[in-house]
């Protein structure tokens, strides 16, 4: 499968995912609003989703989906199902432990993470209870990304893209199903998280079944852990611990600090963080997933030709996908809050504040996304202490602007202050990439993407322009009715959008007889 291929396919599920996932944050803004209860919810959502990057996407995946796929190449099926089901059983084995020790210190875990909430009474033990609640998705969804690994590296993307429409419509319909019972509607949001994890769990062994992939798990873990290709697996996860760990300190530091800032200070970041992961979500996780394994199998193989085209092809469609995106997540930020969120509890002042956080986002999208592009490049050649390294400045620069930026910003200094990080990032990974001779970024590729940055702000000019004389004729259309606020935001986008095609063809960005041609044979094939 291309490479092109592989990104629309896990991408095009992932942004009916993160579709899903709007809905499910409408209804969380429309029964929590942004004020104790979201708050206290939001820490028990993100306490186990910290922990996510260390034992799914983060250390250990990015270190078995390459030895997985290089076994698939060099020693077949059979044997690397075997390594599979020994690793799966370990990660398990200690998951099991690492939930148990949590349930237990939970209230204090909670004080840690969160003490700007003890200034409020009942926070922190709301907090302690939906945390109990909520905590034990990290064993599930762990074991749902080691199965998408194992479904990435045969090139099955779409079930993997489509598992967390499950958790989506979990929460959606906990709205009607669980919530009305509890007595606050955070209970059965919380144990709608849990449910979903283990429903997932289904979802995917359902796929490894229809392609014949068996993982049976093992008992003797001391066995296992004596094996050779186990041992090199720990030595491979060890510094992406070292490196996923010091993403979660910074995502820690974040939480305890805008804990600090005052009541809906979580909730504003977190519903901006959420429409910011759709891009990054739907392009930046679909190239870094795509690539890794064929990456993988290409520099295994000693295509070295063919790895350095597959990563420029992978860096240009981040950036013709995430820098339009970012440009019109900046002039649409207010009208998105507003249709999307401000409902029932969720007031005009939280769209206001929601807005701010989501244009700081929105500056370092780009970046991230790149960065996802580029991540591939080590992990795929077995280097996963040079990102740790890269991990460690990242964090220094974050924790830094946010003290420097918090006090006279609030929750958008939170905000700015992961944006330059991911400047930072960037800049460590291109210059990585080369000092190390990995891959080069060359001015043809440089050229193409001052061509895109050109083409996106003069579509957001575009788009302000046509707000503007919208505003003129009718008035504020934030004022109207739902449907017509919806009506006018998406053909505002969709603007945008016409605009930025007509921007991509007319710079030579995009060469239309040659989408027509994959177009037709799509069409015919």
């Amino acid at each position: 499968m291309s490479l092109f291929k592989s990104i629309a396919t896990f991408g095009g599920f992932t942004l009916i995912s993160r579709m899903t996932g709007f809905v499910r944050d409408m209804v969380l803004a429309n029964f929590l609003g942004a004020g104790m209860a979201s708050d206290a919810f939001f820490v028990s959502f993100k306490l186990p989703n910290l922990f996510r990057s260390l034992f799914a996407e983060g250390a250990f995946t990015s270190a078995f989906v390459p030895l997985f796929s290089q076994k698939l190449v060099s020693e077949g099926k059979k044997k690397s199902m075997f390594f599979a089901s020994q690793a799966v059983s370990i990660l398990f084995f200690f998951l099991l432990i690492f939930v148990l020790a949590f349930e237990i210190l939970m209230p204090y875990v909670v004080q840690v993470l969160a003490p700007g909430f003890a200034g409020d009474a009942g926070k922190i033990e709301l907090a302690t209870s939906l945390c109990r609640i909520t905590f034990p998705f990290l064993l599930f969804i762990s074991i749902v990304s080691f199965q998408a690994g194992i479904l990435n590296s045969f090139e099955k993307f779409a079930a993997p893209a489509t598992a967390p429409i499950i958790l989506n419509l979990t929460m959606i319909l906990s709205g009607f199903v669980f919530v009305p019972f509890m007595q606050t509607p955070a209970y059965g949001f919380a144990a709608a998280i849990t449910l979903a994890g283990v429903l997932e769990i289904f979802w995917l062994k359902y796929a490894l079944d229809k392609i014949d992939v068996k993982i049976k798990p093992y008992v003797h873990i001391k066995k296992i852990m004596e094996k050779d290709e186990i041992k090199t697996l720990f030595k491979r996860i060890a510094p992406g611990v070292v490196g996923a760990g010091i993403y979660q300190i910074n995502m820690v530091v974040d939480t305890i600090l805008v804990s600090l800032v005052g009541t809906g200070a979580i909730s504003w970041l977190y519903y901006a963080n959420r429409l910011q992961q759709l891009p990054l979500g739907v392009v930046g996780a679909a190239i870094s997933v795509a690539l890794l394994p064929i990456l993988s199998k290409q520099l295994k193989a000693q295509n070295m030709a063919e790895s350095k085209q597959t990563q420029d092809k992978a860096v240009e469609y981040a950036a013709l996908l995430s820098i339009p995106a970012a440009v019109l997540m900046i002039v649409l930020a207010r009208p998105m809050i507003n249709v999307l969120f401000e409902h029932g509890k969720f007031t005009s002042a939280d769209t206001i504040k929601t807005s701010y956080a989501l244009m700081a986002y929105a500056v370092g999208l780009p970046c991230y996304v790149l960065v996802k592009a580029l991540m591939p490049n080590f992990f795929a050649r077995g280097d996963t202490v040079t990102p740790v390294k890269f991990s460690a400045v990242v964090f220094a620069v974050n924790f830094s602007f946010n003290l420097m930026l918090m006090l006279p910003f609030g929750h958008v200094g939170i905000a700015s202050a992961t944006t330059i990080a991911a400047f930072v990032s960037l800049f460590q990974y291109i210059y990585g990439l080369q000092k190390r001779g990995f891959w080069r970024f060359s001015k043809a590729l440089g050229f193409k993407i001052l061509k895109i940055m050109l083409a996106s702000m003069v579509m957001g000019g575009f788009v302000i322009g046509a707000e503007y004389v919208l505003n003129a004729l009718c008035g504020d259309y934030l004022k109207y009715h739902f449907l017509f606020k919806l009506a006018i935001l998406g053909a505002l986008g969709a603007w945008g959008l016409i605009s930025f095609f007509g921007l991509a063809v007319a710079l030579r960005i995009l060469n239309l007889s040659e989408l027509m041609k994959t177009f037709l044979k799509k069409a015919r094939g």
